[in-house]
């Protein structure tokens, strides 16, 4: 396994704390690159690549920045463009050395918490989750979305893509919606259970049609999360090491060190499965001196977090 941080594409203080505490992959998110600014083009890619490379990181992940947006999740116009679009980033990933692309098949509103500054451990914050201030809120713009229609377009989108990613020799990894419920306002949503995954990797078997492994979605499925890894094996191509309290209608961001899951039996699963893929601390709580300016990401907690899991590495041998 290789602990990796999300890092932003300038140098800053961020990338020295990665290398001092061991980490030598970075994923590159949208969250610190800006939705408005997605590398997709060659020479932004090989700038992008570069900088890291140049510094001592890998580009493990890139996650989010993807060129596709929910008219390819739809099945509407302007999806074969964006298709296009999306095998060329593939090949130009693929030809700088990037393995695994992470998205997700969430339509309108994707990440959703209801609190971004719940008091935790020792003051300090988390974010949560309940479905009770949505069941009356406004329906989205976008709404309503069927089911079927999103899975059609998944399985269109998987035909045409996988074989490029396998040529490109590139890993797509697909992230549970989160939360993992089966509509939100008026918008169904999929990849909400290992059954769902079970068929989005029916759709076509791959290594490379793959998954971004959230533990903290599969622990609000009400999953076995050690059994699951083993029940995906080498379909894992990406790990949030993450926790939650709770179920996929209402739940809590843990520490990652005092959730429910035995985060030591997940370890121990990977290490079984064989997975040597990137692994990196998600949501992490944020800790006295910080401004909870991105909650669920502060430098801090995925610091410590990454302590954590770099110790269970050394235990699980």
């Amino acid at each position: 396994m290789e602990p990796s941080l999300i890092l932003p594409p300038e140098r800053d203080e961020r990338w020295d704390l990665a290398k001092q505490v061991g980490v030598d992959t970075a994923v590159v998110h949208t969250l610190e690159i800006g939705d408005g600014s997605r590398p997709w083009q060659y020479d932004e890619l090989l700038a992008l690549t570069r900088e890291f490379r140049d510094y001592g990181l890998d580009v493990g992940v890139i996650e989010g920045c993807v060129p596709i947006s929910d008219d390819t999740r739809l099945g509407r116009d302007g999806r074969d463009e964006e298709i296009e679009r999306f095998k060329q980033y593939l090949r130009n990933l693929g030809s700088l050395g990037v393995p695994v692309v992470a998205y997700d098949w969430m339509a309108g509103k994707r990440w959703a918490r209801t609190s971004t500054a719940l008091p935790a451990r020792g003051g300090s914050l988390t974010t949560a989750y309940s479905n009770e201030f949505m069941e009356d809120a406004p329906q989205q713009e976008l709404a309503p979305v069927r089911a079927d229609e999103l899975w059609d377009a998944l399985e269109h989108f998987l035909n045409e893509v996988v074989p490029v990613a396998e040529e490109a020799g590139v890993k797509l990894a697909l992230h549970p919606d989160d939360p993992p419920i089966e509509n939100l306002r008026g918008v169904d949503r999929i990849i909400t259970s290992p059954e769902h995954y079970e068929r989005v990797m029916g759709m076509y078997d791959s290594e490379h049609n793959g998954i971004t492994f959230c533990q903290g979605n599969f622990a609000a499925m009400g999953a076995d999360v050690p059994e699951t890894i083993r029940r995906f094996g080498d379909r894992i191509n990406f790990v949030h090491f993450r926790d939650v309290e709770g179920t996929s209608e209402r739940f809590v961001e843990t520490w990652h060190d005092e959730g429910p899951t035995d985060m030591r039996a997940c370890v121990q699963a990977y290490r079984d499965i064989g997975f040597e893929g990137p692994v990196r601390p998600d949501h992490v709580p944020t800790m006295a001196g910080e401004e909870n300016s991105n909650p669920g990401y502060m430098t801090l907690g995925r610091l410590y977090a990454t302590g954590y899991l770099k110790g269970l590495l050394e235990a699980v041998e």
